[in-house]
């Protein structure tokens, strides 16, 4: 008894390029194949799409873009736009909050540096007024006109001015209540011009620093004839 032979035995295929022929890959040749390879894989091609595909593979459609075809922006990104420029000038508002907030304690601190400055050398000033008012009535006298206590009586007066230290009071000075402090009323010759109370002798000096009076100048005064 002969036997049939056995497909596969020969390592003949059998044509499968055959106008209709079935095959593994589909139904005929030039269509699309429906199933996975002979091991179970999947291919994936390309093929024309419809309207707003692209026409090459991983090219770009209609459907990539969100801008309209007008190159107006949609409605989507006007709002995100609104609230991008509602964020930046909250932002800004705030930026400059902060700056006029730094300005004025920056001058804030200047000021009070300044005045806890003037505070403490106004302390030290009063402490030193005894001495000081000691200078003055030597130089009056005529006792410091010169030697060494001359030269240290200048060094200390000119080391208080390096810190803002300065005398007020001078005879011939127009009275003024804001710095002078009159303890006598005499009659005297003015000088020539004056109109009103003049100072005519300084008792004692008035210290000042800056705008802070530390103490006003003692004097006594004269009116105009």
């Amino acid at each position: 008894m002969t036997e049939s032979p056995k497909h596969g035995t020969s390592g003949e295929q059998p044509d499968v390029t055959a106008s209709g022929a079935t095959g593994a890959g589909g139904d005929a040749a030039g269509t699309p194949p429906r199933g996975g390879s002979a091991h179970g894989e999947r291919h994936h091609t390309y093929y024309e799409g419809g309207p707003g595909a692209s026409s090459e593979p991983g090219g770009e459609d209609e459907f990539d873009h969100t801008a309209s075809e007008s190159g107006e922006p949609s409605e989507a990104e006007g709002v995100v736009l609104a609230e991008e420029d509602t964020m930046a000038a909250t932002l800004l508002a705030d930026l400059q909050r902060l700056q006029a907030e730094y300005v004025n304690y920056k001058k804030r601190v200047d000021r009070d540096r300044e005045v806890i400055r003037h505070t403490a050398v106004g302390s030290v000033v009063e402490s030193l007024l005894p001495v000081l008012d000691d200078i003055h009535m030597a130089r009056q006298a005529g006792d410091l006109a010169d030697g060494p206590f001359a030269s240290i009586a200048d060094k200390l007066e000119a080391t208080l001015g390096r810190f803002g230290v300065e005398r007020v009071g001078e005879a011939g000075q127009e009275f003024d209540p804001n710095v002078h402090e009159a303890l006598m009323h005499v009659e005297a010759e003015l000088p020539e011009g004056a109109t009103g109370t003049t100072v005519v002798q300084v008792l004692q000096p008035g210290y000042r620093i800056g705008d802070r009076l530390v103490r006003a100048a003692r004097v006594s005064v004269a009116d105009p004839a």
